[in-house]
């Protein structure tokens, strides 16, 4: 999908507005599952989530090729949508931004503190989204979609980082919401020509790109109910599934219970806050624990933007509601 000069590009591009976020080898998380468990800190990022570093490279694109474009429109259930607010009002744009009902109070106060103007619309965030690129023409806007080559370069660069920073990986675990985190990681590796395992997780009340990668083609889903709204995807991205469908080596499913256990035991073993789809690559690796026994894995905490009300529901124990 990318050369490595094209990934390197990026990676200058990224690292000129934030600073490249560790990978650690945490023997706490380690012992739970019998793995060299290594973490990709995406929790570390400005806006508290890895999808800022394609707004870097969206945005820089745009203004490149469309110079007098006055801003972009999309949807999001948040950590995109403070991407996009974040790159566009740095640069002088506007940032429009669909959520649905409902969305995340936290998240949605840290789109408007980025700039956004926010739009509730619909009940879920494709809903969100068909309304976003609806409006896009009548407002001049350029339309964001989830999945975008040059958004998809500017998150592959975690990948690249990743993959220079430890020793050669057995297998990574990523969590898929649009699917831009797990395409860029497996641009990644294959543009460095290792042959790390890609492991794709997804919650079971979201299943959709597992679904999808097992019967070769999107397949929707009815609902996607998940309190891992990064994950809360019913319609996958045929451009991501052509991807990660050949790319991984498999997609795990895993329940908002394994998730919010994955969620503390990350608090417990390494003390950092991770949201739903944070903890779901973690999840996923305790699951399959037997699996990878004595293997050298990494997981991507892809996020630390939980609202405060569930990660009580979390820490006291329970699960919170979607």
């Amino acid at each position: 999908m990318f050369t490595r000069s094209e990934l390197s590009q990026a990676a200058t591009l990224v690292h000129a507005q934030i600073p490249p976020t560790p990978t650690h080898h945490w023997p706490q998380l380690s012992a739970r599952v019998g793995a060299e468990v290594w973490v990709k800190h995406e929790n570390h990022l400005p806006t508290g989530a890895f999808k800022v570093r394609g707004g870097i490279t969206l945005i820089d694109w745009l203004r490149r090729t469309q110079p007098d474009c006055p801003g972009v429109i999309t949807a999001t259930r948040g950590n995109h949508g403070q991407s996009q607010a974040r790159a566009a009002t740095a640069a002088g744009l506007r940032a429009v931004i669909y959520v649905p009902r409902g969305n995340s109070p936290e998240k949605n106060a840290a789109m408007r503190a980025y700039g956004a103007e926010l739009r509730e619309h619909g009940d879920d965030f494709d809903e969100a989204r068909l309304a976003a690129m609806a409006a896009a023409e009548d407002e001049g806007l350029f339309p964001v979609p989830p999945f975008h080559r040059e958004l998809v370069r500017g998150v592959a660069t975690y990948g690249w980082e990743m993959f220079h920073d430890t020793p050669p990986l057995d297998a990574v675990y990523v969590p898929i919401g649009c699917g831009s985190g797990i395409a860029g990681v497996i641009a990644a590796r294959d543009a460095l020509g290792l042959r790390t395992e890609v492991v794709g997780v997804v919650a079971e009340g979201a299943a959709g790109a597992k679904l999808s990668v097992e019967q070769g083609r999107v397949v929707e889903t009815n609902s996607a109910v998940t309190f891992a709204d990064g994950m809360a995807v019913r319609v996958p991205v045929a451009e991501a599934l052509a991807i990660y469908g050949p790319g991984a080596a498999r997609i795990v499913a895993v329940s908002d219970d394994q998730i919010a256990q994955a969620a503390r035991a990350i608090f417990e073993g390494i003390h950092n806050i991770a949201e739903g789809a944070g903890a779901a690559a973690f999840a996923a690796l305790m699951a399959e624990r037997d699996r990878q026994q004595g293997r050298r894995v990494a997981v991507i905490l892809s996020g630390g933007n939980i609202d405060s009300a569930k990660a009580a529901t979390l820490l006291a124990g329970g699960t919170p509601a979607p």
